[in-house]
C-alpha cells in the first residue's frame, strides 16, 4: 500500500504530451525514462529536457506526498488526547507535527522503494515520469524523518520513544516489509501507534503542568462531570481499533492495481461493520463521564459516517474487483479514518474534539479532487 493513502475517488491525472513520451520506456519495462524529444529549428528533432515551472514541481512533490491523506492523520492525535482525558494542548500540537513529517516520510520513501515497480505499472508516478529525481525522494524521507523525531523530542521523552517506534515501523514497511504477509499488520502497527503518540504526548504535557490548555476536561467541554485525566494506556483500545481498520484497508490496497479480489474486499467489508458496532456499542470507559442523548447522538452520527464513507466502495469491490473500483475502495478506507477517529473521540467523551476532527472531511475532499490520496 502506498503509505499510510490512509486518507477519495481515482481521480485521473491529466498528462502532457512530454509526460506521455516519458512514460513509454516505463511501460516497456526499461528503468530510466528517455528524455522528450520536440521539433528543432531546423526541422529535425533535439532532445529537450523538460524544465518544468514552479507550478508543476509543486504538483510533482503533492503527488509525491499525497498531500489530499495528510487530513487523515491530525486525528490520531486528537483522539489519543481524548482517550486520556485530557484537553489537547503543546503536547497534542506536537504529536500532530510529528505525526505529519512521519506520514510524509513513509510516502516519500515508499515511492523510492518502488520506483521500479512504478515504472512498469504506474508510470505516471512522479519518480518514474521523471518529474521528482529518486535521491531528492529519499533525502526527503529522510528530513523530514529526523524533523518529526526532533518535534516528539520537545514533547518529552516517553514521546520520543513512541514516535521512534513509529518511525522504524514506517521505514521497515517501506524497505522490507510491504510486499510480505507481514505488510497489513505493519501498517496497523504505525497507525496503532501514531493515536498513542498523541496520547503520550498529551498526557506528558499535562503530568509537566502545562496549564489551563493540557488540563483535564471539565464537564463545560463534555457535557457532563469533570473527567479524571488518564495513563496513556487507556488509549490503547481506541489505537486497536483504528489499527485493525488499517489492517483491512492495506490488505484491500494490495490488490488495487491488478484487481481481481473479492476475498481482500469482502473481509475487510465485514472487518468495517463490526468495527462499526464496537465504537457504537461500547461502554465508557472507567472515569469517563455517563454520555448525555446529545453525546449518544454524536457518537451514532460519528459512526454512521465510518460505515458509509467505507462500506460502499467496497460493497463496490466485491461485486465487481476491477482495479478502478478496488483503488476507490482504498482511497474510502482512507477518507473514512477521519470519521472513525471522531468517533473515537466521542466515544471517550469529547464530542467536541470530535466535530473539529470532522471539520476536516470537507477539505480532505476537495483536495482528492485534485491530488489522488492512492
Amino acid at each position: 500500500m502506498k503509505p499510510l493513502r490512509l486518507f477519495a475517488a481515482l481521480v485521473p491525472r491529466p498528462a502532457t504530451p512530454a509526460m506521455a513520451l516519458a512514460a513509454v520506456p516505463g511501460l516497456l519495462g526499461t528503468r530510466r525514462a528517455a528524455p522528450p524529444y520536440r521539433l528543432s529549428g531546423a526541422g529535425g528533432t533535439a532532445p529537450a529536457p523538460d524544465r518544468p515551472g514552479t507550478r508543476a514541481r509543486l504538483r510533482a512533490w503533492a503527488e509525491l506526498l499525497r498531500v489530499s491523506a495528510l487530513f487523515s492523520v491530525p486525528g490520531d492525535a486528537l483522539a489519543g488526547a481524548a482517550a486520556v482525558g485530557v484537553r489537547p494542548g503543546r503536547g497534542t500540537a506536537l504529536a500532530v507535527g510529528t505525526s505529519l513529517c512521519l506520514y510524509e516520510a513513509g510516502m516519500a520513501l515508499n515511492d523510492w522503494a518502488d520506483r521500479e515497480e512504478d515504472a512498469v505499472d504506474r508510470p505516471h508516478r512522479p519518480i518514474p515520469s521523471g518529474r521528482v529525481a529518486p535521491g531528492a525522494a529519499l533525502a526527503a524521507a529522510g528530513a523530514l524523518t529526523a524533523a518529526g523525531l526532533a518535534l516528539a523530542a520537545r514533547a518529552g521523552r516517553p514521546a520520543l520513544v513512541v514516535a521512534s517506534g513509529l518511525a522504524a515501523t514506517v521505514w521497515a514497511y517501506d524497505l522490507r516489509l510491504k510486499h510480505t504477509k507481514l505488510g497489513p499488520a505493519a501498517m496497523a502497527t504505525a497507525r496503532t501507534l501514531d493515536l498513542l503518540l498523541g496520547a503520550t504526548a498529551t498526557a506528558t504535557a499535562a503530568t509537566a503542568g502545562g496549564g489551563a490548555a493540557t488540563a483535564p476536561r471539565s464537564a463545560t467541554a463534555t457535557g457532563g462531570p469533570p473527567v479524571t485525566a488518564r495513563t496513556p494506556a487507556a488509549a490503547l483500545p481506541a489505537a486497536l481499533v483504528l489499527g485493525a481498520h488499517t489492517y483491512a484497508v492495506t490488505a484491500v490496497s494490495r490488490h488495487e492495481t491488478q484487481g481481481g479480489s473479492t476475498t481482500a474486499p469482502l473481509a475487510a467489508l465485514a472487518g468495517v461493520a463490526g468495527l462499526g458496532a464496537t465504537v457504537l456499542r461500547g461502554r465508557p470507559m472507567p472515569g469517563e463521564p455517563p454520555r448525555t442523548t446529545a453525546g449518544r447522538l454524536t457518537l451514532a452520527v460519528f459512526t454512521g459516517a465510518y460505515l458509509r464513507t467505507s462500506a460502499v466502495p467496497l460493497f463496490h469491490a466485491v461485486l465487481h474487483p476491477s482495479p478502478p473500483l478496488t483503488q476507490r475502495a482504498v482511497g474510502g478506507g482512507i477518507r473514512a479514518m477521519i470519521p472513525l477517529q471522531a468517533a473515537l473521540a466521542a466515544r471517550a467523551g469529547a464530542p467536541a474534539g470530535g466535530l473539529a476532527v470532522m471539520g476536516l472531511v470537507p477539505l480532505a475532499r476537495a483536495l482528492a479532487r485534485k491530488v489522488s490520496p492512492t
